[in-house]
């Protein structure tokens, strides 16, 4: 079956790695994503990835409100970078060619990005994961997921949380809450939806950029989506 996308941005939080309790690495789910991942490469989608650091620091918490914001995203960044590292090592050890890059220098833990270069491993077969967020502070990963998604020229960006979609309510705590199937950023804005922050979401909108919300721990969702299923909910344009 031919792929529905040539190339995906993969946005996943922190929090996801730790499990239940959304704190530190959990090696099962690690190898859990690892193995998603490797599904949807060998179908023939080139994928970049994004993650969160909030499992092992967030700029915007309470543990970080008395420290300067520069200081406490700075922080933030360098989480990301370690999950980063960790995602690359469970993709290598599942068979897939990967590349982990930093909008920072730190040439001795990943390779700094630059587009060029990413584009070149993503053509390679590589996957490629881009840890630091944008390199400045006051963004979040979710900007920096769109950001790094607009500089690869990806089709969308995959956001893969553990709900099955954009919800008029949070369904962990409203069961009764109904599912979009289909928004426009707009309607993300006016009605303040949690798809993506109002930067990530505006910043999508200028380059007509689709963000696709769904659940990525349902194992095999990612691969029916890059095989064009309609799984999860879908933001884009009028």
């Amino acid at each position: 079956m031919a792929v529905h996308y040539k190339r995906i941005l993969l946005k996943l939080s922190g929090e996801s790695l730790g499990g239940e309790r959304q704190i530190g690495i959990n090696a099962d789910i690690l190898s859990q994503f690892a193995k998603e991942v490797y599904r949807a490469q060998k179908s023939g989608v080139q994928i970049g990835i994004v993650i969160g650091g909030g499992n092992i620091f967030r700029g915007l918490s309470e543990n970080a409100a008395r420290m300067d914001r520069v200081s406490a995203d700075h922080m933030g960044m360098l989480a990301t970078v370690i999950n980063s590292i960790a995602l690359g090592d469970a993709l290598r050890s599942a068979g897939v060619p990967v590349k982990v890059m930093t909008t920072v220098q730190m040439d001795a833990f990943a390779e700094y990005f630059t587009k060029r270069k990413a584009v070149a491993y993503l053509n390679q077969g590589n996957v490629v994961v881009f840890g630091a967020g944008t390199g400045n502070p006051y963004f979040t990963t979710d900007t920096a997921a769109v950001l790094k998604a607009v500089e690869i020229d990806a089709d969308i960006i995959l956001k893969g949380t553990r709900v099955n979609g954009v919800y008029n309510a949070d369904p962990e705590k409203v069961p009764s809450a109904t599912m979009y199937k289909e928004l426009t950023y707009m309607e993300v804005v006016k009605n303040g939806l949690k798809v993506m922050d109002s930067t990530a979401i505006t910043l999508a909108m200028d380059n007509d950029l689709p963000i696709l919300v769904f659940n990525f721990n349902i194992t095999g969702n990612l691969l029916q989506i890059v095989n064009g299923e309609n799984i999860g909910t879908i933001v884009r344009g009028e």
